[in-house]
């Protein structure tokens, strides 16, 4: 189930990532959304929902770190 706007991610992701961190996550959920629709082109068991998460939080990971309780985007 892509996500075609911020409001519609789930809670923890909106309550815990800054709007930009948000767009990352959208974007790289809905990517992975549609690359990994056959289950043969996941790892292990994984379902299409928890594999297209992980590559969401893993985007996300490229340009924020979690520094305390909060999401901060990295210095370059």
């Amino acid at each position: 189930m892509p996500y075609d706007h911020n409001s519609d991610l789930p809670d923890n992701v909106r309550s815990n990532l800054p709007a930009h961190g948000q767009e990352i996550y959208r974007k790289a959920f809905n990517s992975a959304w549609d690359q990994y629709k056959q289950p043969e082109d996941r790892q292990g068991d994984a379902d299409r929902e928890e594999t297209a998460h992980k590559v969401a939080w893993s985007a996300v990971k490229n340009e924020y770190h979690k520094q305390g309780d909060k999401w901060v985007k990295d210095e370059s």
